[in-house]
């Protein structure tokens, strides 16, 4: 009964305007620590499209980057779901476009979306992908970024997010979310390009490699802000 209640457009529109005017305000009240970002700055100057991975518990912490995007088209690229129908509603308030589906191609809906992330990531878009997400394992990189990349011969960065003090939820991704006047932190990690000839072993070698960077990152974001 009350996941229903949730999960009713009225009350799923009302909860993500809620959410998005939080974080308008949270944001931008916030002490920002950025690292490395010179190189994703360059990388907006270019013409060509983005692959950004970060981990889905640091999605409310994620908006700040828009900042750093501001001159680039971006999207993120959401679950079918109906959990995933509300963060779409959020992030639509909060200047990011959405692509439905899974980023691996096997899951709900996953054909369509790749071949659409594909299509935007070829006019020049940033797509934003939480790799762990919709449903974990936490803090664990998928093959399907590096697909993408691959394919559509983009560059990827990762990035780290991090904010202190924040209220963590007992969710299985452990999502952060800021706090008023508290300090944040992100760094970024790229770019990487993905041969377009990478057999299976390679693929295998640079997903290990983009999982262990991106926890480098997010360790690192969270050191800064300690």
């Amino acid at each position: 009964m009350i996941k229903a209640i949730f999960r009713s457009a009225f009350v799923q529109q009302t909860l993500a305007l809620i959410l998005a005017f939080y974080l308008w305000v949270v944001l931008a009240t916030m002490r920002w620590t950025i690292e490395n970002r010179a190189p994703a700055d360059q990388a907006m100057t270019e013409p060509a499209g983005i692959v950004a991975c970060f981990w889905h518990g640091r999605i409310a912490l994620a908006v700040q980057c828009r900042h750093v995007i501001a001159n680039k088209q971006r999207k993120v690229l959401i679950s079918l779901s109906r959990d995933g129908e509300f963060i779409a509603k959020a992030v639509s308030m909060l200047t990011f476009g959405a692509i439905r589906g899974g980023a691996g191609g096997k899951s709900k809906g996953g054909s369509a979306a790749f071949r659409e992330s594909l299509a935007y990531l070829k006019s020049g878009g940033l797509l934003a992908i939480t790799p762990d997400g919709p449903r974990g394992p936490n803090q664990h990189m998928p093959v399907g970024p590096l697909m993408m990349a691959r394919t559509a011969r983009v560059p990827a960065f990762v990035f780290g997010l991090a904010a202190n003090p924040a209220i963590r939820s007992k969710s299985w991704d452990k999502a952060a979310f800021p706090l008023p006047f508290t300090r944040g932190a992100v760094v970024f990690d790229g770019p990487f390009y993905v041969p377009r000839d990478a057999d299976d072993a390679t693929m295998e070698v640079m997903r290990a490699d983009w999982e262990a960077r991106l926890n480098a990152a997010q360790l690192r974001a969270e050191a800064l802000i300690a």
